[in-house]
């Protein structure tokens, strides 16, 4: 890794250049390079969280003056419960996942002379698909890095070793422009990953941080060199990077989720899961912004599920419905603590303890699925398609909840927190995307790759192929081990 105040086409020809010797190097050596950051991170810990309580002391004052959102106040601090651990774990459980692109010798093309073909075409893959074109011709699709990735953040000290961790592992370089909130913070960690890499075989400029005020501009124009864009902030951040380059950019705008309570939902997890899904973590992008709960269910599962909330000081805007059937069960004390919803409230991302619930009425004597419908077609019509869920006890329900919501994660009976690359498996994640094409969802490891076709012939041509006489292609499927 490098601190690099260099012009930002500079930057990024050296990450291009970069890439292409990451992307060669064996999967042990990226993996003892992950290793080494783990350790310098490790022990430069009192360092990194000493810059970081200077970080915050700074951000609490401008949240004081309203110059900074409390949101963002919150991501940025790395002494939170879990943070720094997660953050350090995270390194480790990418170095032991599985090289998305090392083949091995499962695939004949490759297997001989792998290192002069991993020069040639960029990576030694993993073969996905394989055909026998005919004798002596094998098409293979073959996974490989995206090249170069750049990564515009606010706040959130922890994405630089997240992605110094996925972008070594994937062989991917990376350029990474933090936000001013977190200056100090970001230097102390990345000292300590400089420190680390350069004892590797990892290239300097494979990693780099850049220090330089006022270049993510130009550094969006440099679409001959950088791959992709990874925006991760606000709102704001989001469209004005969607808005201002020609390189594709994978993220999301908004947080909008949901939760729907179906009538059948089993009463002992629905305050669980709500709790968690709004409370757990009310900055977080997969926080849930509305309840919707179905009208048979505002008398027998909403009443636990609001007092609950309440309790824990988070703030209600019903619809008429639902503040109707809460008035009427609630202790006095918290029912005029409910506040009336407006149309916007589900349009809106609080990252907050604030949540709005909307009822969902099904007309009388209407099958079940019809809930269903009108739950997805609320969803679809205001949600953000990052995570959404439903409550129930039928699968057959929930399957169609599933099918239908047009979301990165939709899940069955558990809380929309689970949106996350460390939760799923994954080690940690670059991002949470809601793109429809390439990745969606927490993107982990391979959601940085891609792939490639490669054939190996023995002389043929084009012209030996078609018209009478010809020779005829077998296009025989070979099954992968």
């Amino acid at each position: 890794m490098s601190l690099t105040d260099s012009s930002p086409e500079q930057i990024a020809k050296a990450a291009s250049v970069a890439s292409t010797s990451l992307a060669i190097l064996p999967s042990s050596v990226r993996n003892d390079a992950l290793g080494a950051i783990h350790q310098s991170l490790l022990q430069a810990k009192e360092r990194i969280l000493a810059a970081n309580a200077k970080d915050v002391e700074l951000a609490s004052k401008a949240a004081a003056d309203g110059q900074l959102s409390q949101s963002v106040l919150k991501r940025l601090d790395l002494s939170r419960p879990g943070k720094w651990d997660d953050m350090l774990q995270g390194i480790l459980d990418v170095r032991e996942l599985e090289d998305p692109d090392d083949n091995g010798p499962t695939s004949q093309y490759f297997s001989c002379g792998a290192w002069l073909l991993s020069a040639l075409y960029g990576t030694v893959g993993k073969t996905t698909l394989k055909t026998r074109l005919d004798d002596g011709l094998v098409l293979e699709r073959v996974t490989c890095p995206i090249g170069v990735l750049l990564i515009i953040f606010e706040a959130r000290p922890e994405v630089i070793a997240n992605i110094a961790a996925l972008a070594i592992k994937s062989g991917n370089a990376a350029i990474l422009k933090g936000g001013k909130e977190s200056t100090a913070s970001f230097l102390a960690i990345s000292t300590a990953i400089a420190a680390a890499l350069s004892a590797t075989a990892v290239p300097n400029a494979a990693i780099q941080l850049v220090t330089t005020r006022d270049v993510i501009a130009s550094l969006l124009e440099c679409d001959r060199y950088i791959d992709l864009v990874i925006p991760r902030g606000s709102n704001e951040l989001v469209r004005y990077t969607k808005e201002h380059t020609r390189i594709p950019v994978l993220g999301h705008a908004d947080g909008l989720c949901a939760i729907y309570i179906h009538s059948d939902a089993d009463h002992e997890i629905c305050t669980r899961i709500v709790l968690d899904s709004k409370l757990g973590y009310p900055a977080a992008c997969n926080s849930i912004e509305t309840l919707l709960i179905h009208q048979a269910a505002l008398g027998t599962h909403l009443p636990a599920v609001a007092s609950a909330l309440l309790e824990q000081g988070c703030t209600l805007r019903c619809d008429y419905a639902s503040k109707s059937a809460l008035t009427a069960s609630l202790p006095a004390n918290q029912a005029t603590l409910l506040q009336d919803a407006t149309d916007e409230d589900y349009d809106t991302e609080f990252l907050s303890p604030i949540l709005a619930i909307k009822t969902v009425a099904p007309p009388a004597g209407s099958s079940e699925d019809v809930a269903i419908t009108l739950a997805v077609a609320h969803i679809n019509a205001h949600s953000s398609h990052h995570t959404d869920a439903i409550l129930t006890s039928s699968p057959a329900l929930a399957r169609q909840f599933q099918v239908s919501v047009n979301s990165a994660c939709v899940f069955h009976n558990t809380s929309t927190r689970m949106a996350d690359g460390m939760r799923f498996g994954f080690g940690t994640e670059v991002g949470i995307s809601t793109n429809k094409i390439h990745a969606r969802g927490p993107v982990g490891l391979e959601g940085l790759c891609i792939y490639k076709y490669v054939i190996g012939g023995s002389g043929q041509v084009a012209a030996d192929y078609g018209g009478a006489g010809g020779e005829r292609f077998k296009h025989e499927k070979v099954e992968l081990p």
